[in-house]
């Protein structure tokens, strides 16, 4: 037993923890969890705790259905919603087979052996996403919009609102369980909202970003509203992105950084840009995974629908955040598209992979598109070398079934049955008929 798990031992006896829940995720991000005793939690630590894998979606077959559910003595927390009476504390786990390998579909080792290619290329990964969600009134009928708690916009400041008093809760409940918030506002929608993590690397942010979701779930629940991370829940409304900005260092130097490059970014960086460019279409249906993604892609509200980048420009798909001079360190770039409904385990091993394919082939990065690229007419864009991305699921889906790239980084099974998953989310979706088709049609013919 190392000192990380003799520490989260003595920790739960001086604090009286009751429960400790073990915490994973499936295929599509969705959090699963199971409640140990904490009696059973140094048996947990030295053999796992077994169950069911071919009851969570895509993670095994049912004739090797027995998994193991390892906890991660680093991502040890105590939970605060849950209070000091009867105190329940949580880690992640890897999911491992009974001979102890990593399940071939479980999405933190997917993302681990990402981050591993990095290491044997000397780099190490940091993100910092900007996740995007909205409130609404809790009394929503699913047939309708939904009714977002307040009408503000960008960077709005309500006094005593609702929103405002929301992140104020959420940021101290994210902070207690020791993940750094950077910045917090109200957004562009009636009811959007932002909340900004401190960058971290790679697997600790995939791991936050899971608790981000289930502290904006809580909060939403003791606040009595109802929040959501859907990618494009209103019409006439902005969409919620995940704007994802990704470094690489080498020991403490940021080897994005090079003073004497064009808007100081290095070569290793202009490569790695190239390689997120290059791919884009391919991993789309990764960074954009449900059917709503596309309304958002392809709604407005500067949602990149464009295969382009540009050094400060915000409607294309890459940009260079401005930094400090004095701070090379934050050099770094923001990839646009992935939403707030993203597994953050497949989006970073995703992005991480394709940028680094742009490095191992050296990939030349395309001029950048220097003025509004929604402006620009189909001609002048194609003038440009500007590509889309895919306009639907299906059509993401079709170019991801084509990708080599996609299918090395998700192995064999996972990637098979994410595309049966997703095909047959599409399915459903194409078949329904909607209110605004009836609204058209049903009295004109």
């Amino acid at each position: 037993m190392n000192r990380q798990q003799e520490y989260v031992l003595r920790t739960i006896e001086e604090r009286g923890v009751r429960f400790v829940r073990l915490w994973f995720t499936d295929i599509a991000g969705k959090l699963k969890s199971v409640a140990i005793a904490p009696a059973e939690l140094e048996e947990a630590f030295e053999e796992g705790i077994g169950f069911d894998g071919s009851s969570i979606e895509g993670l095994t077959r049912v004739l090797e259905s027995d998994m193991l559910a390892c906890p991660d003595a680093a991502t040890f927390q105590i939970l605060p919603w849950r209070g000091d009476a009867h105190p329940v504390a949580r880690m992640f786990c890897d999911i491992t087979t009974r001979d102890n390998e990593p399940a071939r579909s479980d999405p933190r080792s997917i993302l681990k052996r990402a981050l591993a290619k990095a290491g044997d290329m000397g780099f190490t990964c940091y993100v910092h996403p900007e996740v995007e969600f909205y409130l609404f009134h809790p009394e929503n009928d699913p047939r309708n919009e939904p009714v977002p708690i307040d009408t503000a916009s960008y960077f709005d400041h309500v006094s005593r609102s609702t929103a405002y008093d929301f992140r104020r809760e959420a940021i101290i409940t994210l902070e207690e369980m020791g993940i750094s918030v950077e910045f917090s506002h109200h957004e562009n929608g009636p009811g959007q909202n932002e909340i900004d993590l401190r960058y971290s690397d790679a697997l600790s942010m995939a791991d936050n970003i899971m608790t981000f979701r289930a502290v904006i779930e809580e909060v939403a629940i003791r606040q009595g509203v109802q929040a959501s991370f859907m990618p494009k829940p209103l019409m006439e409304h902005p969409g919620s992105g995940m704007h994802t900005h990704i470094s690489l260092f080498e020991g403490e130097n940021n080897v994005f950084y090079e003073p004497s490059g064009q808007y100081g970014l290095s070569q290793t960086g202009r490569q790695f840009m190239a390689g997120l460019l290059r791919h884009a279409p391919e991993i789309t249906a990764i960074t954009n995974q449900h059917v709503n993604s596309y309304k958002r892609l392809w709604g407005g509200g500067e949602a990149p629908s464009y295969v382009c980048w540009g050094p400060s420009n915000h409607s294309a798909l890459i940009r260079l955040p401005a930094y400090k001079p004095d701070k090379p360190q934050s050099a770094r770039i923001e990839y646009r598209a992935p939403d707030s409904a993203a597994n953050p385990y497949l989006l970073f091993a995703m992005m991480l992979q394709a940028g680094l394919a742009g490095i191992e082939g050296e990939y030349e990065l395309p001029e950048p598109a220097d003025s509004d690229v929604f402006m620009m007419s189909l001609m002048e864009r194609r003038l440009a070398g500007i590509k889309n991305l895919p306009h639907t699921l299906n059509d993401a889906l079709k170019v991801m079934e084509e990708s080599e790239l996609v299918a090395r980084v998700l192995g064999e099974d996972c990637f098979d049955y994410y595309l049966r998953d997703k095909y047959h989310e599409w399915a459903e979706y194409d078949r329904q008929i909607t209110p605004a088709e009836r609204q058209r049609f049903l009295s004109t013919y």
